[in-house]
């Protein structure tokens, strides 16, 4: 087969890739994440399978450890798990043997070898592109300068300028750790109105937007509240509030759905 040719029906046989917003909840919300390749299933059936989504049958799977890509804690060789996956097309159960898969887990107390999954989507299949984002996702939720979680957002003023359409928004996030975030909307006369986002005490207009599918990205796309509260702008006029409002929608739209 040509080379080029391979490299299509690889591309064909790969699962679909998630979006990073949805990748994102998970590394975050999972205490164990595991490289791992089905060693065998058992089906589950009865009382123990009664909340079975439709379309889904319940497994018990046995799965030997390929890589910890997060934990504290070092596991076994072997694990097991209960997972509710997906019929195939014809409706029957999925042959999940010598799969290669990732694990959203946390752990059982008192059962160091065995996984909870966090969701529905706990197993995922393997591939190149989402082991190598659910890894640099882990690297940058850890690191000392990663952007910290967004709660919720302080207070949000409107600068009218000189001339007609000129003037400045600044938005003050916070966030789980208090350090800062500000987002800053600088309008002038006929020009698009322009965003950044500053990390810190300083104010950085010039640093621009966050790149899409980055970890600060997803801070913002998914921790931002879909309105802006009255409570960041009850000291402003009601025209400079009007205008903060716009501002922080612009943001908002530029960002994108958190999980689209």
């Amino acid at each position: 087969m040509a080379a080029s040719a391979q490299t299509a029906q690889i591309a064909a046989d790969s699962p679909a890739l998630p979006g990073y917003g949805e990748v994102a909840g998970q590394v975050l919300g999972a205490p164990l994440i595991v490289d791992a390749t089905v060693r065998s299933t058992a089906t589950i059936r009865g009382a123990e399978a009664a909340d079975v989504p439709p379309g889904r049958v319940r497994y018990y799977v046995t799965a030997d450890v390929n890589a910890l890509i997060r934990g504290t804690t070092g596991l076994p060789a072997r694990v097991g798990y209960l997972v509710d996956v997906p019929l195939d097309f014809r409706g029957r159960p999925p042959r999940l043997r010598r799969e290669r898969v990732l694990l959203f887990a946390r752990p059982v107390s008192g059962r160091p070898d065995q996984l909870q999954l966090t969701g529905l989507d706990g197993q995922r299949p393997w591939s190149p592109p989402l082991d190598a984002m659910v890894r640099s996702i882990a690297r940058e939720a850890v690191s000392p300068d990663a952007p910290p979680e967004i709660i919720g957002i302080g207070n949000a003023f409107h600068v009218p300028g000189t001339l007609p359409g000129e003037g400045e928004t600044q938005i003050f996030l916070r966030t789980a750790n208090d350090d800062p975030i500000s987002l800053q909307i600088l309008r002038r006369p006929n020009q698009a109105p322009r965003w950044a986002v500053s990390l810190g005490e300083i104010v950085d207009d010039s640093a621009g937007p966050p790149q899409r599918d980055t970890f600060l990205w997803y801070r913002l796309a998914c921790g931002l509240p879909p309105e802006l509260p009255e409570s960041a702008i009850a000291a402003e006029s009601p025209m400079t509030a009007r205008v903060a409002r716009e501002d922080y929608r612009l943001v908002l739209r530029d960002l994108g759905p958190c999980r689209g």
